[in-house]
């Protein structure tokens, strides 16, 4: 009902800057017209200010509202109120939670003991903060770029005995995205149980015939979040950036890549993709899986989580601590940044940082300036050339009090960089969907795995120091030396960074 209240405010709106400026109604009219408008942006402004935002942030959107006629009311309406989105989700965050803490009591406690000071530093923190648990019956394998991903999980798929449940933020109807469908739908005429969920506006590529050619098949498709449902709403705002598979409840896939063929570096402009995957088997695959079955069940209203199938984990050797960790609308509010910050807080050596948008919050750069203070090697790698001009200036207008306090900034020349990964001290890492941007941090679903002493951690270290040789480091005097033209691009792409 508030949306449908407030789209009738932009008609009003609208109406009223026409008469006022265009029409031959009399005076009277017009200072009528003008008294509803600003009696509109007076009950939005009182509502903005018992928000209780930050008192710069509240200033900012004031300024909006007054000086942008109408389009500050309608940016405010779809930008400004973006984090007030706990209504959107209520029930899907209250049965989420109550589905993972019920997982969790069937899964073993984690034992720090073994864990030196950092790792049991982040340890006790991400579990007393998440609703999973590190899990030491689990063996991961790190897969890089689009060559070594592809083809791993066309095996896999074409291994599936029971079931095959998929999950893609981009999900293209071309050449690689039909060899995976033909897979699917092979295994489902196999009797194979297929489960197909895409985000709706991520995968709008995705055409409708191949759709239709699934579900001919007898695989189950749903789309996540319609557009079409989400106008009134604002839903469309937020958006599915999981991107999981799970074979059997044995084999569990997530990292970077979404399926197309610019994660195989043949897009024309951006050419070489530089990106990163992992599989992994054993119980931790479970929690995986959950996060799939969840996301399912509240686009389908089919429940899966008590058949028992899936319940059941498949455990391997351990080698290390793994834990799977979901984040976004459905989950505690800033979950994921705050695991972030509490990696790099923890760090006593290095901190090592891959991601293609580099958008943080102020704890976050609190956090790195602090460390790099502290004498902590702090190293952030971000692509020289990236896909949107926004991410690009926004990311680079935090350089400059990065590389005053010391942080080492590497741009990434050999291609588009779009791994998301964080390596503290050689032996604690995190690799998943979400990347350090505040779309990642309060919009999207997101689902990442954090490490702990695995040996695949090292492969992240090895890979890492391959990516420095393909980039260029940032150097101070140079960077300040840029044109007032990049500063303002820079200042300008900023501004935009809450829903960057």
């Amino acid at each position: 009902m508030k949306r449908i209240i407030e789209f009738i405010f932009v008609l009003i709106m609208i109406a009223a800057l026409y008469v006022i400026v265009f029409s031959d109604f009399g005076l009277y009219w017009k200072w009528g017209l003008a008294a509803l408008y600003a009696s509109i942006l007076l009950v939005t402004i009182y509502s903005l200010i018992l928000e209780n935002r930050t008192a710069q942030h509240t200033l900012v959107w004031i300024y909006a509202l007054v000086f942008l006629p109408l389009l500050g009311y309608i940016f405010y309406l779809y930008s400004g109120q973006l984090y007030l989105k706990g209504h959107l989700f209520r029930t899907k965050r209250k049965h989420d939670r109550e589905e993972l803490q019920l997982l969790a009591k069937r899964e073993q406690k984690p034992d720090f003991s073994d864990f030196n000071d950092h790792q049991a530093c982040f340890s006790r923190f991400s579990h007393n903060v998440t609703m999973t648990f590190q899990n030491t019956a689990t063996q991961t394998k790190i897969l890089k770029n689009g060559d070594e991903t592809f083809p791993e999980i066309k095996k896999r798929l074409s291994e599936a005995k029971r079931y095959i449940h998929i999950e893609y933020y981009i999900f293209r109807s071309d050449r690689l995205g039909k060899e995976i469908i033909d897979i699917l739908i092979e295994k489902a005429q196999e009797g194979v149980e297929v489960r197909f969920l895409y985000d709706a506006v991520g995968s709008l590529s995705l055409s409708s015939a191949e759709v239709d050619r699934m579900k001919k098949a007898g695989i189950h498709v749903y789309s996540f979040l319609p557009i079409k449902y989400g106008f009134f709403n604002q839903k469309f705002n937020f958006r599915n950036h999981r991107k999981i598979i799970v074979i059997d409840g044995a084999v569990g896939f997530v990292g970077g890549l979404n399926v197309g063929i610019e994660y195989l570096g043949e897009d024309e402009r951006l050419g070489f993709w530089r990106d990163t995957h992992m599989v992994m088997e054993g119980e931790a695959v479970q929690t995986l899986h959950a996060v799939f079955l969840l996301d399912w069940d509240y686009v389908s209203n089919e429940y899966l989580l008590e058949t028992e199938e899936y319940l059941t984990p498949v455990p391997v050797k351990g080698d290390g601590a793994v834990q799977v960790v979901p984040s976004g609308p459905d989950t505690q509010e800033g979950i994921m940044s705050d695991l972030y910050y509490s990696m790099i807080s923890c760090a006593t050596k290095s901190i090592w940082i891959a991601t293609p948008y580099f958008v943080p919050t102020e704890s976050i750069r609190t956090a790195l300036r602090i460390a790099s203070r502290k004498g902590v090697q702090v190293k952030i790698m971000v692509p020289e050339i990236n896909d949107g001009f926004l991410t690009q200036y926004a990311t680079r207008s935090y350089f400059p009090e990065l590389l005053r306090s010391g942080i080492e900034i590497y741009s990434y020349k050999k291609g588009f960089l779009h791994q998301k990964v964080i390596i503290v001290d050689g032996d604690l890492a995190s690799i998943g969907t979400a990347n350090m941007d505040m779309r990642s941090f309060h919009l999207n679903f997101e689902v990442n795995v954090f490490l702990t002493g695995a040996s695949s951690i090292k492969d992240l270290v090895d890979h890492y120091e391959e990516d420095i040789k393909e980039s260029e480091k940032v150097r101070p005097v140079g960077f300040y030396k840029r044109s007032v033209w990049e500063r303002t691009k820079e200042s300008t792409a900023r501004l935009f960074s809450g829903v960057l």
